[in-house]
């Protein structure tokens, strides 16, 4: 009798509340009741609120139970839980829950589904078809479906990625860089996490699709410090893809030669920032370089480089195998196909949604997130990082596409949405951008690295009431000295949360203490 598969998610969210002790104790249970099981640890369906979420399979379905502590599991065997018994901690088929079956899974649809280790299951589940289409079509075919797909960068420039790929193929030199800027430090993001836990081999053929297209032998993975889990998986992944021979010399006979090197981070927020981030790798301070050169041009060791995060990349592989066409038919406007929107925050159901862009931060907040976790009203969100504006409720239902909040002085950035009720205290928040830009900046321009101490100044003596209105202009004439003459995003963007409070929660600062002095 074959043994009955269980999925417990070897993923940070889920581990972080007790997936591993489950699954110890599930592999105890099974032993104790004599019956075999093949326990599979897979990534995660982004359902984080309803991790540890374990899954059996039942005559071909999966079986979810949410929320599993490791005092349930003896509970669940004994409503026999390896036939899909019933139990208050079973939901019911994984693919029948309204927060996953209304997605438009694009990117993300092997997490949570796959054994993100297991070759055999990447290749069952259209692992590396789209390299060996990509090798049939040739490298030109590659680019232009890439730009008729009208992929952006969804790390938040959103530029065209097919016009930075013809750039990088374009340029001059024999030797050509793929990099992956895997340095995730925006608050309130998590997808490329949960992508490269859940599917470390689909960012491996990404790559090297995109070296392929562009004509690069080399790739780098720049991933943050703080994903200990995350690093484990990609080294495993690496090596396993290296040993198959889908890395290294000559790929499957195809003539086409490629590898990656995963590169470590040391907690630096601006090296999120491309040409901070090539600069780490290059061995040095993780410093903003002026640009010009770009970096398709004169990049990595000053040879042509694609900057890429890890969804524009990962959003690659289906795009091959099913047509630009098809993926430009998500999304609005300019903003086609999908983003993976990630609910953070004062929310009742945190994690992520992948989606056409289009939908609105109310649809997100409430149709998947089922509101504020306190149950009071939203007062604001937060949507791209700690540098992106606050929005207020009245701004809830404007579409997330790109010009859309460009047009309200907001960004999308990499689709963190961080939700605050009515009880926060948004004169605080200001203080925070202004404070984290502090220290947080490289320190190469004086805007950034001087402004941003000056700001938290201002904003102090606001809070204390000493001469509100003349502190006010100064700190108006500071935001737009930073937005206009800081070197990166690091010291231009830091004003649109600061400018956002000013203008739609201001009464937060003459509340902080009563009449000026």
């Amino acid at each position: 009798m074959a043994a009955t598969r269980v999925f417990v998610p070897r993923e940070t969210a889920a581990i972080s509340v007790g997936a591993n002790e489950v699954a110890v104790e599930i592999a105890k249970q099974a032993k104790a009741a004599g019956a075999s099981i093949e326990l599979i640890r897979n990534g995660s369906w982004g359902a984080s609120w309803l991790e540890p979420l374990v899954e059996v399979v039942v005559d071909g379905q999966r079986i979810a139970y949410g929320n599993v502590e490791t005092a349930d599991v003896a509970g669940m065997f004994a409503k026999d839980f390896l036939t899909g018994g019933d139990h208050e901690r079973r939901i019911g088929p994984i693919m029948s829950i309204p927060y996953l079956m209304n997605q438009d899974r694009w990117t993300f649809w092997r997490c949570g589904l796959i054994d993100p280790l297991s070759m055999d299951d990447f290749r069952a589940h259209q692992g590396f078809r789209a390299l060996e289409k990509a090798f049939d079509i040739g490298a030109d075919a590659v680019i232009e479906t890439v730009k008729a797909s009208g992929l952006r960068g969804r790390g938040g420039a959103g530029f065209p990625a097919g016009i930075k790929w013809q750039t990088v193929a374009d340029a001059e030199g024999k030797q050509k860089y793929v990099a992956c800027n895997a340095d995730e430090g925006d608050s309130g993001t998590f997808s490329d996490r949960i992508l490269m836990e859940g599917d470390p081999l689909g960012l491996i053929e990404s790559m090297m699709i995109a070296g392929f297209a562009v004509g690069a032998s080399r790739g780098f993975i720049y991933l943050r410090s703080e994903y200990p889990l995350t690093y484990s998986i990609l080294m495993r992944a690496i090596a396993m893809a290296r040993d198959a021979g889908w890395l290294g010399n000559d790929i499957q006979g195809s003539g086409f030669d490629f590898d990656i090197e995963l590169h470590l981070g040391a907690g630096s927020y601006v090296c999120g920032e491309e040409t901070a981030m090539l600069e780490s790798l290059e061995g040095k301070p993780g410093i903003v370089r002026y640009k010009p050169p770009l970096p398709a041009i004169s990049g990595l060791f000053g040879k042509p480089t694609v900057v890429n995060n890890v969804v524009t990349l990962a959003s690659v592989p289906n795009i091959v195998n099913l047509g630009g066409e098809k993926y430009a038919s998500f999304g609005v406007n300019r903003s086609t196909g999908t983003l993976a929107f990630q609910l953070a925050g004062n929310i009742k159901r945190g994690g992520l949604v992948e989606k056409g862009f289009g939908v609105t931060l109310r649809e997100l907040i409430d149709d998947w997130g089922g509101g504020t976790a306190s149950g009071r009203p939203v007062k604001a969100v937060q949507v791209g990082g700690p540098l992106g504006a606050y929005l207020p409720a009245e701004q809830l239902d404007t579409p997330l596409d790109y010009e859309a909040f460009i047009d309200i002085g907001a960004m999308l950035g990499h689709g963190g949405i961080v939700v605050f009720d009515d009880a926060a205290d948004m004169a605080q928040q200001a203080r925070f951008a202004m404070e984290f830009c502090a220290i947080e900046s490289c320190g190469k321009c004086t805007p950034c690295r001087i402004g941003s101490t000056r700001g938290v100044e201002l904003i102090d003596r606001m809070l204390a009431g000493v001469d509100r209105e003349d502190n006010y202009e100064l700190l108006v004439e500071l935001c737009d000295t930073m937005e206009d003459a800081s070197l990166c995003a690091m010291g231009g963007m830091t004003p649109f949360p600061v400018r956002s409070v000013l203008k739609y929660f201001a009464e937060d600062f003459s509340s902080a203490v009563g009449a000026d002095e």
